[in-house]
């Protein structure tokens, strides 16, 4: 139940961010500002587990003002925490890289594993993103993919699964890949 509780609280922070983060694309200033305070708070103790004390505050303020100024690449409909991390994670490496002492190169790698190791994180997001293309496409597009690219079965035990013909299937998966690309392609 402990695993339930913490990605119940994930869940709300990251709705309670994106929400005040919206709110200030809209033109809300004060919801702006709550925005930054509370991400600031979540950024420093991202940071703090990766870098001595003295070096957080002058990387939190270049990872924020870096949020500041991508803001025009945040995608309304995506992840807020994930597209911030990902900023925040280049930042970190610029720092590196631009430190480039022995040790903090060592326990950089050790860092770069666990900032990109979030696999489940990663994994349930990345399920919930397909989900969420794959239910606008038609049943005579969904299905071919979901039994023949995500499932791993044959043309033919599509076929016999769904119905269709062998020839509707190849015909769903071509087009549905092609529709699901567009759907990709025009959310940016």
């Amino acid at each position: 139940m402990q695993r339930t509780t913490s990605h119940e609280a994930l869940k709300a922070r990251e709705a309670r961010l994106q929400q005040l983060l919206l709110q200030g694309l809209d033109g809300d200033e004060s919801a702006y500002r709550q925005f930054l305070t509370l991400l600031g708070a979540h950024l420093r103790s991202f940071l703090r587990r990766r870098l001595q004390s003295a070096e957080v505050e002058d990387l939190l303020q270049e990872a924020l003002l870096a949020v500041h100024n991508a803001l025009h690449t945040y995608r309304r409909d995506q992840p807020l925490t994930v597209w911030v991390q990902a900023i925040a994670r280049y930042k970190l490496m610029d720092h590196f890289r631009a430190h480039a002492r022995h040790d903090a190169l060592n326990d950089s790698f050790d860092d770069q594993a666990e900032l990109l190791a979030d696999e489940d994180h990663r994994a349930d997001q990345a399920q919930r993103d397909l989900a969420r293309l794959l239910e606008q496409l038609p049943d005579k597009q969904r299905l071919p993919i979901l039994h023949v690219k995500l499932q791993g079965l044959s043309v033919e035990e599509t076929a016999q699964r769904t119905g269709l013909s062998t020839s509707a299937v190849k015909v769903g998966v071509h087009r549905g890949l092609k529709a699901l690309a567009a759907l990709i392609g025009g959310s940016r």
